[in-house]
């Protein structure tokens, strides 16, 4: 390598190395700014014991979160029990965040941050109000873009003229403020969706005694039943050339099991559904009504009526001892009071109708002849229709 070559090389590496530290100090600026705000809380002062609403609004969306009894519900959902881990979550993170950029504002660049007041267009922001249980704003923050950490440089991955990736976000605390903040956090929870902060706790259908499903059309309705919860399934009523397949009743033995839903509204007679009739009896005396209607987009609704018959006495066996009675009596009542709790408890789902996603119930909907092993004739194997 000749004197000249030399140069060249070292004028290269002088340049690449310039390069990287100023990019290396760009990323690491665009968490500076502020002075004396960099780490500070951002709401120091909130009072998450006093908040008893949350309103979230959104360009013409907006859900608003009460705390009503001691349990936080869902306004837009006609006060249907709200997701309270979900809610805990977002006050606490709230009473947490801290500001690491902080620089004045005119008013024209709010559109830039996207932080122009709710429903102005698409530059608006996300409006989070914090309330007391006389409904007093206790505290106000606009959530605008999403601070977004640009690319390391070129690679093989991408180039510096990409977006990068979000980690943060640019928002404005309290009404007419001047002063931008960021936060390490992009808040893509926080949103105006109704249907994202109920509680998704179900009812369960637990050791199914018999199920029975009823189509408009009688020749697809059928029903299984067992003797115990170890016996096999039967087909009630089956005809001569009628068997079941193990491997196709499988997906409808056990109903609505770890099913969420989307969506939920009152039921009322105006939107009441009899499409599809599905019942479920249980060996502890519970019975399940499921009026399935047909299916909207991604989504059926769904809507329950739940009895129970409690046995209020224990059938004493012919052999049992004196000394056991006592016991026997007092498990069998615990027992019943644990069974009488669920049914209180599950009764509160009848009151709605709810969207379950259309891949959970597809399984369940399945006519009588898919229930059926297949007939061979004539050494060809045929399904039953």
């Amino acid at each position: 390598m000749n004197r000249k070559q030399f140069i060249i090389l070292l004028v290269f590496v002088i340049v690449v190395g310039a390069a990287g530290w100023i990019i290396r100090q760009h990323n690491a600026g665009s968490w500076q700014g502020g002075g004396q705000t960099l780490g500070r809380k951002l709401l120091p002062d909130l009072a998450v014991n006093d908040i008893a609403q949350i309103m979230v609004k959104s360009g013409t969306n907006e859900v608003n979160l009460v705390k009503r009894d001691n349990l936080w519900r869902v306004r837009e959902r006609g006060d249907y029990p709200a997701n309270f881990s979900q809610i805990s979550d977002l006050l606490l993170k709230f009473a947490d965040l801290k500001i690491v950029q902080s620089e004045e504002v005119e008013p024209s660049q709010l559109g830039r941050f996207e932080l122009l007041p709710p429903g102005t267009g698409t530059n608006s922001a996300i409006l989070v109000e914090f309330k007391d249980q006389s409904g007093r704003t206790l505290n106000s923050i606009l959530l605008g873009k999403r601070h977004m950490r640009p690319p390391a440089g070129n690679s093989a991955f991408g180039s510096m003229n990409e977006e990068g990736w979000p980690d943060g976000r640019y928002l404005m605390v309290g009404t007419g403020a001047k002063t931008l903040a960021v936060i390490t956090d992009p808040l893509d929870n926080v949103q105006a969706r109704p249907a994202q902060w109920l509680s998704k706790d179900f009812l369960s259908m637990e050791k199914p005694r018999s199920i029975s499903m009823q189509y408009p059309d009688a020749t697809n309705s059928w029903k299984l039943t067992r003797v115990s919860e170890t016996n096999d399934w039967q087909l009630a009523d089956a005809k001569a050339d009628e068997k079941l397949d193990a491997s196709r009743v499988s997906s409808v033995i056990s109903p609505f099991h770890s099913i969420s839903f989307n969506d939920l509204e009152l039921l009322g007679a105006s939107n009441s559904i009899n499409n599809i009739m599905m019942t479920v009896e249980t060996f502890d005396g519970f019975t399940y009504l499921a009026r399935i209607g047909q299916k909207q987009t991604e989504d059926y609704p769904v809507s329950f009526t739940i009895t129970a018959n409690l046995a209020t006495e224990r059938a004493s066996a012919k052999d049992e001892k004196a000394e056991d009675k006592a016991r026997l009596d007092k498990e069998f009542k615990q027992q019943q009071g644990k069974l009488a709790e669920k049914l209180s408890k599950e009764r509160q789902f009848e009151n709605w109708i709810y969207y379950l996603p259309a891949y959970s119930v597809d399984e369940i909907l399945k006519p009588r002849g898919q229930l059926l092993a297949e007939v061979k004739t004539n050494s060809v194997s045929q399904p039953q229709k």
